[in-house]
């Protein structure tokens, strides 16, 4: 197990290499710079900006100077925020997203894994239809339309919830169920159609011939071996909701690393938009072997090999 962990670990050196180099290559080669929609400089103050950030070099250049200051743990500064590095914005924003992202995290697990188990404990009622109605629905909305929703009706007509900000635990309310009932609706089909799989298996069979309780069965044998397209889902899963929804931080004006993304992205500040991709790529490279270890925790017939 150590050894597949340090290889998995290796192998994501390359990995984050290969995503700076795309990312830092489609950056460049989109038209515009980070300074395009400024006020117009006069051409000594321009070069001098453009000197300063090494914009005045060859591209191969300024990826070279990046990967250098990478390697000292320096992701440059902030072309937009001046006087801040992107390692402070990260350091400050991480936090806030990380909170959002785990408690929409449960929120998913919870409602998903509780349909899914009750939908599939009444195949074919309706029950059934109904929950499988509700999470086609939950997929089919985009993030977007159902914050505003939200927003609408839990903010603006029933005042329970601000709409927006982030003092306080009530300000995490309705972010929180924007992030979370997507994939809870994703994790309530797997759920169904996992178990209704499972429990077709023959060692369920044995076990319910042998006259263990159909609450004991479903909880010790069907559940268990259920759960592992779950946890699939659940490591990219993670990784995104951890980072936070660009599109809800940005609505409920949440101070995470999606706001700052998309301000980025708009000004074209380009270390900003290449260190924020790169802490992403981490958390997908370190959600991924997560899911792979707790394949073995809950398989014990799984090999890494």
């Amino acid at each position: 197990m150590l050894r597949f962990i340090i290889r998995r670990v290796l192998w994501g050196v390359p990995v984050l290499l290969i995503v700076s180099s795309i990312t830092f290559g489609i950056l460049h080669v989109v038209p515009g710079g980070p300074f395009d929609q400024e006020k117009k400089l006069p051409p000594e103050i321009q070069a001098n900006v453009e000197a300063k950030y090494h914009l005045d070099q060859p591209v191969w250049r300024q990826y070279v100077l990046y990967l250098q200051g990478l390697l000292r743990g320096d992701l440059g500064p902030s072309y937009k925020y001046l006087g801040r590095s992107v390692s402070d914005i990260i350091r400050d924003t991480f936090l806030v997203s990380t909170q959002l992202g785990l408690v929409a995290i449960m929120i998913a697990m919870i409602l998903g894994i509780t349909a899914g188990i009750f939908a599939a404990s009444h195949p074919g009622s309706g029950w059934d239809r109904f929950l499988m109605f509700l999470s086609t629905t939950g997929i089919a909305i985009p993030n977007f339309v159902l914050s505003t929703a939200l927003i609408l009706l839990f903010s603006n007509l029933l005042h329970l919830f601000p709409p927006a900000l982030w003092e306080g635990p009530r300000y995490l309310v309705l972010p929180a169920f924007s992030l979370a009932l997507l994939p809870a609706a994703y994790i309530a089909r797997l759920m169904r159609s996992s178990i209704l799989e499972v429990i077709k298996k023959e060692y369920i069979q044995a076990a319910q011939a042998r006259g263990l309780s159909r609450f004991h069965v479903m909880l010790k044998h069907v559940l268990k071996n259920s759960m592992t397209p779950v946890i699939s889902y659940l490591g990219p899963l993670a990784a995104t909701l951890v980072t936070g929804s660009f599109v809800v931080e940005f609505i409920f004006s949440i101070p995470g690393m999606g706001k700052f993304f998309i301000t980025a992205v708009t000004n074209r500040d380009y270390p900003l938009i290449m260190g924020v991709t790169l802490v992403y790529a981490v958390l997908i490279i370190l959600a991924n072997l997560m899911v792979d270890i707790l394949y073995a925790v809950m398989d014990p017939r799984v090999r890494l090999e």
